[in-house]
């Protein structure tokens, strides 16, 4: 069903992000008996577990807050259109990484971590960021550390970096080169790791002193095989999950030496053969701008499917495949009605799964059953993100 009209998405978004209440200026007597206006500012709740985050959200570039449950639209995370949003852990933030021109595209250049509170929205601080970072709405170009001190923003400038941010204190740390690698993924107690052309895992420990960088072994063909990047993180279980574009599963045991598991084949998890990098092989593989979701409590990963071949990775998902990491066993399958871009999964006990399009149509599911709980039109065509499980 459709949650609310476009009119009333408008009116809360409004009131979430802080914006007065404007009015005429009252009459010392009104006629009417009318009571003058006041203006006020309404707060939000702190991030919830049901809680989504869809960039582009209501057609304007920000990141707009969905209530899983009630399918309603609840506020818009001011971000710019080159950003990348994160949560605080402990839900007293959203800090977003950007790139801003003073001439809208052009100008000077200004690359920060703006930071938000997360219950009026208010802007309360901008941290400069010396070097141009990149930013294009990848989750993985800016993650935090599991306690919420640290953030590391990736970098491009010209060569790859990451670049250290105190979210304590609010400044800015050092920048790190870490050629030939991206996708961040957090290390706790030790710092960050990313993956790497060559196929290794790449660790930086001590990164707000004098940081040291190991490299796994070769693991993945980067050039054969691909890890996308928009892959899973279990705090929980210090476990990281990847999937390749064939769908073979990996998953590392994070730490100063990386463990990382021998792979297995999603499709056979499913009961079919394995997926080949052989042309004219058609069956089903994983695709589409934003693949997986993971729920962490039951350790299931929602991965969006179609039926093509390899190098079809961009087409958009026909079919959601629920894997369980530990058991390697494709536990249900769930059709879609219409193609799905993006996909997430909320982090509560019982959880929804988030769906939405190149059309910014967007599509809450029941994750267990896969009904259809809400629809919205103009949700967001961008990356979607989910509240940690607070």
């Amino acid at each position: 069903m459709k949650s609310f009209s476009i009119w009333q998405r408008g009116m809360v978004a409004a009131l979430a992000v802080g914006v007065a209440a404007i009015g005429f200026p009252a009459q010392a007597t009104d006629p009417h008996g009318l009571e003058p206006e006041e203006s006020d500012i309404v707060t939000i709740e702190t991030p919830k577990p049901d809680w989504f985050y869809v960039r582009a959200g209501w057609g304007i570039d920000g990141t707009a807050i969905y209530d899983g449950r009630s399918g309603k639209m609840i506020g818009i995370v001011n971000s710019s259109q080159l950003s990348d949003m994160a949560i605080d852990p402990a839900g007293r933030f959203y800090y977003v990484s950007e790139s801003i021109w003073s001439k809208g595209n052009r100008g000077a250049r200004q690359d920060m971590v703006t930071v938000y509170d997360s219950k009026t929205l208010k802007l309360l601080t901008e941290i400069t960021i010396p070097d141009r970072i990149l930013v294009d709405e990848r989750k993985q170009n800016f993650i935090l550390s599991d306690d919420g001190k640290w953030g590391y923003v990736y970098s491009f400038s010209p060569a790859s970096a990451v670049n250290v941010v105190d979210l304590t204190k609010r400044k800015f740390v050092q920048a790190i080169e870490l050629p030939g690698c991206a996708a961040l993924i957090p290390n706790p107690g030790v710092g960050f790791s990313a993956l790497c052309s060559d196929g290794t895992m790449a660790t930086v420990a001590a990164p707000t002193g004098k940081a040291e960088i190991t490299h796994s072994a070769p693991f993945f063909a980067a050039s054969d095989d691909p890890i996308f990047e928009n892959f899973a993180y279990d705090p929980a279980k210090n476990m990281a999950v990847f999937l390749t574009y064939t769908g073979l599963v990996y998953t590392a045991k994070m730490g100063a030496a990386p463990t990382i598991s021998q792979p297995y084949s999603l499709q056979e998890a499913a009961g079919y053969a394995p997926a080949t990098t052989k042309p004219l092989s058609v069956g089903w593989y994983p695709g589409s701008r934003q693949p997986t979701a993971y729920h962490a409590a039951s350790g299931e990963l929602f991965i969006l499917m179609h039926m093509g071949e390899y190098w079809s990775h961009k087409a958009f998902g026909d079919e959601i495949w629920v894997l369980d990491v530990a058991s390697r066993k494709v536990v249900r399958r769930i059709a879609l009605k219409e193609p799905a871009a993006h996909i997430e999964v909320s982090q509560g006990a019982d959880p929804l799964i988030f769906l939405n399009d190149e059309k910014s149509a967007g599509l809450i599911l029941d994750a267990k059953t896969g009904e259809e709980k809400h629809r919205i039109e103009m949700a967001g065509a961008g990356v979607i993100s989910a509240a940690p499980g607070l």
